[in-house]
């Protein structure tokens, strides 16, 4: 069980310093995008390999995210100097920082995919046990009673949930927003390095403050990872939670993911220049950013089943623009690529990342108390997961095409394909639980 802290004369700057450690990691976990816009150019331009490579790369990349039930257990189980978040994170930012900085320094001619492969795995693996303990701090903080009678625990935890998601995107802003011009004046090395050297320094600053500090409610003494295991089984018998997170892996997975093709087509066919790309990335973070400002102002009050389904057949509305796009037809409607790129790839891009501010809100009040940490990196992980398996089944849609780094006449077809398997998961979508059965148990608790 988690035991709720009793309040103290700090408790004012224990809440301050903690939402600065979280500003800090998840502007981070934003910023990631600077060296990840960086090797996508690297592989591209550097060891010269076609678009369903590049696909596989960078999904394969994410397959420690697919681990983050386990960080979650441990995390939650094992105390590490009596603290069980600060010393991850701090593990986290350790094998990022070292990982980019091996990609930075090893020459650009002796590397190998292999060797590329092998970086970004630990890069991942460092980042993902870092947002699982960061997770945990959210996930557990917005479990914990408020002192205000005014404001409910639902509305705090989405206060929090939309105050870190609003950080993460403003990192993203400015990651992308430096690789948009630094790709062109900057090898990609001087990227990695930039990014190894702002880990390094979240590395210093978490180390430098003590878990005690900042407040956080506290596992009972004696909980074990077998506990945990027993802990985060019984959260899975709950229909609500078990049919909620099966709901949200299955609509990622089913789309088949053609991110690698779309990026050869737009720079090796439409030439189109790597500022452009950078700005494209710069608009969708910026909208990211503006969504969690709408929701948290003005759409909370909104049945997360609705929202999260409205959002999935936006994003079949934006695929189906692709195809148009592919197909001329804004060309010749006298619309630049550039100008489309810009706004209609940029928010395509994110459109997937909106229905998770929701999902985690609704998750994090049917989540029960002491398995927090477990329960959200569950979610992460089958995330992650249904991304990898969407990516794979974009390498798959486009070989079947007949797409390659140079003919691109299926591309329309695949496009079609995937909007019509986005649509597809809105016909299920009542395996999302109301919002008012997630108050109800949280109440129950």
């Amino acid at each position: 069980m988690v035991s709720s802290p009793s309040p103290s004369p700090d408790g004012g700057k224990d809440s301050n310093l903690m939402r600065r450690i979280l500003v800090l990691g998840f502007w981070v976990q934003g910023f990631r995008c600077l060296p990840w816009m960086a090797i996508n150019f690297f592989v591209k331009d550097g060891l010269n390999v076609d678009p369903s490579t590049l696909q596989l790369l960078q999904n394969s990349a994410n397959l420690p995210m697919v681990g983050k039930p386990l960080y979650g257990v441990v995390s939650d189980a094992v105390y590490i100097f009596g603290q069980h978040r600060i010393p991850y994170i701090a593990i986290g930012a350790f094998l990022q920082a070292v990982s980019w900085l091996a990609i930075a320094i090893l020459s650009p001619s002796g590397i190998s995919i292999f060797t590329l492969s092998l970086c970004l795995l630990v890069s991942n693996l460092g980042a993902s046990i870092a947002e699982v303990a960061n997770d945990a701090i959210v996930a557990g903080i917005g479990k914990q009673p408020t002192m205000s009678p005014k404001t409910s625990q639902s509305s705090s935890s989405g206060e929090l949930q939309s105050f870190v998601w609003i950080a993460s995107s403003a990192g993203g802003v400015l990651g992308n927003l430096l690789g948009g011009i630094a790709i062109n004046r900057y090898a990609p090395q001087a990227m990695f390095l930039i990014f190894s050297l702002t880990v390094a320094l979240q590395l210093f600053v978490t180390i430098t403050v003590h878990e005690s500090s900042l407040n956080l409610p506290k596992s009972s003494s004696g909980v074990g990872i077998r506990k945990q295991l027993s802990e985060l089984s019984v959260a899975l018998q709950k229909p609500e939670i078990a049919y909620s997170i099966a709901w949200l892996a299955a609509s990622n997975a089913i789309i088949p993911a053609l991110t690698g093709t779309m990026f050869f087509y737009q720079t090796q066919y439409l030439n189109i220049n790597s500022s452009v790309l950078g700005i494209s990335k710069v608009f969708g973070q910026a909208a990211m950013l503006l969504w969690s400002i709408i929701y948290n102002c003005y759409l909370k009050s909104v049945p997360s089943k609705k929202l999260i389904a409205a959002i999935q057949g936006v994003m079949a509305v934006f695929m189906l623009s692709d195809l148009l796009f592919v197909k001329g037809v804004y060309r010749n409607l006298g619309v630049p690529d550039s100008l489309y790129v810009i706004v209609f790839s940029g928010l395509l891009e994110v459109l997937f990342f909106f229905k998770i501010l929701p999902f985690n809100i609704l998750i994090a009040q049917l989540c029960p108390s002491g398995c927090e940490g477990s329960l959200m990196a569950l979610v992460a992980s089958a995330n992650a997961l249904s991304f990898i398996v969407s990516g794979y089944l974009g390498v798959a849609l486009s070989s079947f095409v007949g797409v390659t780094g140079s003919d691109f006449s299926g591309f329309p077809q695949a496009l079609l394909i995937q909007a019509a398997c986005t649509l597809l998961p809105i016909y299920w979508s009542s395996c999302i639980p109301d919002d008012k059965q997630a108050k109800t148990n949280t109440k129950n608790e």
